[in-house]
């Protein structure tokens, strides 16, 4: 049997909240997994997706595996000789991961395996794919970490009607039994832009010094709030090629505005049905804001 498998993994901090997954197509037919850890690191969830892939196959195949981690693909492919020679030490310390790597060095000689290098976020649409199935399983869990049950939900939604165009944004507060709403709109704007504005005035609501569970269904104001701004801050709210970053005025009034608030944000796909309920409402509202504004 002729297999071709992708796979990709990372963790966010590294060590933190980790997650993998695997694409694997024969003919026809496609098998996807995922899996997630609550602390790890990126190489070991690189390593999972690829143990986890090989024993997904039940007969000896041929396979052509591709990944964008060269500590996987080098491991396997060089490394792995040198370190079961050694007793799995390196200066006399155990290798990292050992465990995964005797498993994938046994599931390797089952199999008839080219182990291919692929160049990360360079269009490749299969890797681009496992790898938002990867970063979907580690915010799907990061998520479930953050809900607070004794916190406040705040649950914000940004709408637009071109990009950019006529635009809303919502906020449905749930604090106990009560339930607070809040939108608005702007004649031209971006999606992203109303994604902010909504956690902008959603941190508003609450008195400073308040805790929240902020619940956002956009990934870049995730990534951008829990990830992306430590660098911006470190350059002056510039990207990595020295450009100002898109929407630098409402990324620093939100980056003043955290500072007063014990903000959990949360985010991913698989939300909680109560959590799913409560971006809904907002999406709805958004989307109404902006036929107000027409």
């Amino acid at each position: 049997m002729k297999v071709v498998i992708y796979t990709d993994g990372g963790a966010d901090p590294n060590p933190g909240v980790g997650g993998w997954a695997a694409i694997l197509s024969a003919g026809n037919r496609e098998k996807i997994l995922q899996g997630n850890a609550a602390s790890t690191t990126n190489n070991r969830m690189e390593l999972q997706a690829a143990v986890n892939a090989l024993e997904a196959l039940t007969r000896p195949s041929q396979v052509e595996f591709h990944t964008d981690s060269e500590y996987l693909r080098k491991g396997i492919t060089e490394w792995v000789q040198k370190w079961e020679q050694s007793g799995w030490k390196r200066k006399g310390k155990p290798i990292p991961n050992a465990d995964l790597w005797k498993r994938l060095v046994f599931l390797n000689q089952q199999h008839e395996i080219a182990w291919h290098w692929v160049k990360g976020h360079a269009g490749n649409s299969l890797n681009e794919r496992v790898d938002r199935l990867a970063r979907s399983a580690r915010l799907e869990l990061a998520s479930r970490q953050a809900i607070s049950a004794d916190l406040p939900n705040v649950y914000i939604r940004g709408s637009c009607k071109g990009n950019p165009g006529p635009g809303g944004w919502a906020v449905v507060l749930e604090e106990g039994s009560d339930t607070e709403q809040q939108s608005g709109s702007e004649p031209s704007t971006t999606n992203n832009r109303m994604e902010l504005r909504a956690a902008i005035e959603g941190l508003k609501m609450l008195p400073p010094g308040s805790g929240v569970n902020l619940v956002s269904a956009s990934d870049y104001l995730y990534m951008g709030a829990t990830t992306w701004i430590h660098g911006w801050r470190k350059r002056q709210w510039t990207k990595r090629d020295g450009k100002t970053i898109s929407n630098i005025d409402l990324w620093q009034e939100l980056d003043r505005l955290m500072v007063n608030y014990d903000v959990h944000w949360v985010s991913g796909k698989g939300f909680p049905e109560h959590l799913a309920q409560g971006l809904d409402e907002a999406g709805k509202l958004a989307v109404n804001a902006i036929d107000l504004e027409r």
